[in-house]
Order: C-alpha cells, then structure tokens, then sequence
C-alpha cells in the first residue's frame, strides 16, 4: 500500500535547508504531491505532502530526514495522510476561491481575528495569508504607514451579502478596509482604470473652488454636499451650481488648476498602471478644463468631462453637450472597454460620490474611495483608511514590485 506523508519543516531561515532535505527525498524516488514554504522574521517553515514508491521503506527515509534536518538546527514533523484523506483534499481543488485584502496603517491581531471569524462563519477555509506590504520600522510615523494583508480563502459562502455586510461593520469599527474578490483570472488580467476626479484624483470639489471665486462659495457647497449623498439628481443640480458662477473671469480657472491638491498616492498609482501597461480614463461629473489639466500632470489616457461655456473672457453659467452624470459615465465606461477590446471584468472604476454608483458597479472592480456613507454601502469594495495607491494591493502588487515598476517608469522619461 502507498504511503502518503505531510513533512513539517521548520526552523531559523539559513541557505540549503530546501535543497537538504529535497535531495534526501530524491534518493528515496519520492513524489512531490504539494509544497509550500514561508519565511516570517527568518523563521522558516517548510511543508511538504510526499508519496513514497512501494519499493522504498519510510522508515530510513524518516531517521535520514530527521538526523540531517537536526543538523541544520531544524524541528521536523511527519503526519501520516490516509489515501481517502488525499482524495478528500484532492476533490477541494474545484472549490471557488477568493482573495480577502485587509489594507490599513497598521494591522492588528483585534483585525484580523474578526475577519478571520467572518470568513470561518460563512464557511470558508483561509489556504494562505501573504503580507504584501513592505516591513515598517518602528521609528516610521503612523500616518505614512501602509499595512496590507492578503487572505487566500476556499469554499462557497453561505450568504455573500450578509458576509459583505459583516466585514462593512468590522471595517468601520476597527479602522480597516476589507476587500473581498473573486480569484480568477480576471483579477489578474485587468487593463483599464476609470476615475471620478473632483473629491477622487483630487483632494477637492472643483465647482465649489469656482463658487468661491465668484462669492457664492456656501451656496454651491450645499447643493454639491447633497448632490454627493445621493439626495438630489445630479444634472438638474449641476446645472443649478453652474448657474451660479455666471460672469466669472476665464482667468480664474488656470489659478484654481494649478493649485488643485493631488490625492494621496494618485501619482504612485498611475506611474504603476502605466508600468503595468494599464489605460486611464477620468469620468467626471465636473469640467474638462481641469480633467485636462490633470491628464497632463498625470499622464492619464482618456478624459470624459463638462465643458463649461465661456464667451468673451466670462462664464456663461451654462454648459455645451449632454451632462456627465451618473449614467452616463456607466456608458462613457463601457464605451472605452469596448474600444480597447476589454470585457468589463477587466475594467477598475473607482469615485467617491452617488452618481459614481452606476460604473462602479458595471466594472469589474469597483471602488468607493474615501466616499459617502450610501456609496461605501452599495459598492462592493471601498478605501478610506489609504490612498488611492492602496488599489495596487487590490491588484495583488506587493510594495517592492510597485518600488520595482517607478523605477522601470522613471528610466523611460
């Protein structure tokens, strides 16, 4: 009868612990069925499923492995797995898969063992748990921190809403965004990225840095704040803020957009998206003076925006062709993917505002970032705790492959 073995190595991280061991097995004919390996702090744990040939005998397999593995200051274990064992383990490859991303300035064990309860509730088994963000000095400030966890987990949830929902709560109670996806080969083979601007790419709302100049800065605010929670509908009260700005100088705009403050991490974000060969697109309910400004400054691909009217040096207070709303930038969308020859799996859409539901949720992926409280729970994943180059760890890119794709962009500028 062939024997089936689980090997457990484990031990301070040094060179030719996997090759002593691997050799060891050789000699012995041994099939690899599954392995693994890990370093955590250079402790290394080493894990091996082995079948052994009829024609060979465990038990110098066994004293060989354990004496050279003593040698090398190394613990091992051998757990002996039954063949009904392995098919059972086998037969769980065909299970779905997904990836929990937990993203924060700091993770904590408080955070992790509530979402690890989640997943454990809903019937879901976590495989692997991968850090992908880079090893933090404890001299760094914690507001330039970024943590990143990966969970790899297997299983079919029992209710998928109620779980989104549960990992909603824990991420507002504890500080922490939680991202659950499907691992499949979209996720891995996105290409396009679209973005809200005003509030998105920018740490500001455009049309009230307008208002402002024209003395009507509170008036606007107020439809602009409500206009984002969903409370009003975007076009007629879009066209009610532009009403307001009604002979303001053209000059006004250069000032307003060379002072428009980066979002946290846009710059990263994009160079990375480049690297990676990814097109960029801004779908913005505000105006193309800007978007265009900003496709200059960050190399963005598309812009989709307002044209405000201007006559003789003044705003007009109106503005030309159909309004970008919500419904439209879902179109605007989907027009791009199809240009590009994309299925919309392969599409990222990332906004902060209500009229940024309908392309968030026809991508993909979609993000609520640092958004409404009605887009947070609507959209099905959402950063707050980050910036915008907290998506790169939605892609599965750890902090050293983003190190490794800025440098590759700043050799070819």
């Amino acid at each position: 009868m062939r024997e089936i073995l689980l090997i457990n190595v484990s031990g301070p991280d040094k060179p030719g612990v996997t090759s002593t061991v691997t050799d060891l097995l050789a000699r012995y004919n041994v099939n690899v069925l599954d392995v693994g390996q890990a370093v955590i702090h250079d402790t290394l744990t080493l894990g091996m499923v082995v079948e052994v040939p009829l024609e060979s005998e465990s038990s110098p397999l066994l004293k060989d492995v354990l004496f050279a593995c003593h040698g090398l200051g190394m613990s091992v274990r051998f757990i002996p797995i039954s063949e009904q064992e392995y098919e059972d383990w086998v037969t769980g490859q065909g299970k779905d898969r997904y990836i929990v991303t937990l993203l924060a300035r700091k993770i904590t064990a408080r955070q992790i063992a509530a979402v690890s309860r989640i997943i454990a509730d809903n019937g879901l088994n976590i495989d692997h748990i991968n850090r992908l963000s880079g090893r933090i000095s404890l001299q760094s400030d914690a507001d330039d921190q970024k943590a990143c966890v990966e969970l790899s987990v297997r299983g079919a949830p029992r209710d998928l809403q109620r779980m989104r929902a549960q990992f909603l709560n824990v991420a507002g109670e504890l500080g922490v965004d939680i991202a659950f996806q499907a691992d499949n080969a979209y996720r891995r083979n996105r290409r396009l990225v679209c973005f809200d601007m005003d509030s998105t790419l920018i740490e500001a709302e455009v049309i009230d840095e307008l208002a402002k100049a024209a003395g009507v800065g509170e008036q606007v605010a107020a439809i602009t704040e409500q206009a984002m929670r969903g409370e009003l509908d975007f076009t007629q009260s879009f066209k009610r803020r532009v009403a307001f700005l009604k002979g303001l100088d053209e000059s006004v705009l250069e000032g307003i957009a060379h002072n428009l403050p980066i979002t946290e991490g846009a710059e990263k974000l994009i160079r990375a998206l480049k690297a990676l060969g990814y097109k960029t697109a801004i779908l913005s309910g505000g105006f193309n003076y800007f978007g265009r400004f900003l496709q200059q400054k960050l190399g963005i691909d598309y812009v989709y925006a307002n044209e405000l009217m201007v006559d003789n040096g003044k705003v007009t207070g109106e503005v030309v062709g159909q309004v970008v709303d919500g419904k439209r930038k879902a179109e605007l969308l989907k027009e791009l993917a199809e240009r590009e020859g994309l299925n919309l799996q392969q599409v990222i859409a990332v906004g902060d505002g209500a009229n940024d539901l309908p392309m968030l949720s026809l991508a993909g992926l979609g993000i609520a970032f640092r958004a409404k409280p009605l887009v947070k729970e609507n959209a099905e994943h959402s950063i707050s705790t980050l910036g915008l180059d907290g998506i790169l760890y939605l892609l599965g890119v750890r902090d050293r492959d983003a190190d490794e794709l800025l440098a590759w962009y700043a050799e070819r500028q």
